[in-house]
């Protein structure tokens, strides 16, 4: 009972080691989103990189900011969905099989 009990936490500690290494890849993974003259870069962990603004739009503040708010909810979904994804396998892969927590398969 013991063994399964170590064994089981070690696995644990495993999907714990596999979540915060995934954590760190996603900050290496660069997801874009454009909208007319605006570009913005941000992580898979969300995190905004840089926003390019063609100068043609400077002139229309609501354009522009319209612009801005379609390319940033463009990259966040993209980056969202690669962030939900791989946090989910990365949990999948170090759980141990334990009956009624099929949440991750």
């Amino acid at each position: 009972m013991f063994g399964d009990l170590s064994d089981m936490m070690g696995k644990l500690k495993q999907a714990q080691q596999n979540i915060e290494a995934t954590k760190k890849r996603l900050d290496t993974i660069m997801v874009d989103g454009e909208a007319g003259s605006v570009k913005v870069v941000v992580t898979a962990n969300r995190n905004v990189k840089s926003i390019t603004i063609d100068d043609t739009s400077l002139d229309d503040k609501e354009e522009l900011e319209d612009y801005l708010i379609l390319a940033l909810n463009k990259a966040l979904e993209k980056a969202n969905a690669i962030h939900e994804a791989e946090m989910a396998a990365a949990a999948k892969n170090g759980l141990p099989d334990i009956p009624g927590l099929d949440m991750f398969k």
